[in-house]
């Protein structure tokens, strides 16, 4: 037997006959709060960075999926050319850019 059969058995002797109904409504309510708490704000969020990616520019600051930060110096199809330090320039995909920071001074620590 599969794990499902709850759903097509009856209601036990003497037992409530919303029961099974009173479990679908609580799989809905928790599917409901996993939708809002955490599929639409992740969502929303993929659709941001999507939208900075699209728009980066030559001289924004851009961080990778592997924690590199730097200068984009220029943009190519499907690649980016990022400077990580003085003359030292590292190629990426495109879709390992995932924060653009545009115009943002550096922190300076005191």
């Amino acid at each position: 037997m599969t794990n499902f059969t709850f759903l097509l058995m009856g209601a036990p002797e003497g037992g409530d006959p919303n029961g099974g109904m009173i479990n679908l409504l609580f799989l809905g309510a928790i599917f409901v709060v996993f939708y809002f708490f955490i599929i639409r704000p992740q969502s929303k969020r993929q659709k941001e960075i999507q939208k900075k990616v699209s728009e980066m520019k030559k001289g924004d600051k851009v961080v990778t999926s592997s924690g590199i930060i730097g200068i984009l110096n220029s943009i190519e199809d499907d690649s980016v050319l990022v400077e990580v330090g003085s003359n030292v320039k590292i190629r990426f995909l495109t879709s390992s850019i995932t924060d653009v920071n545009p115009n943002k001074p550096e922190k300076k620590d005191k």
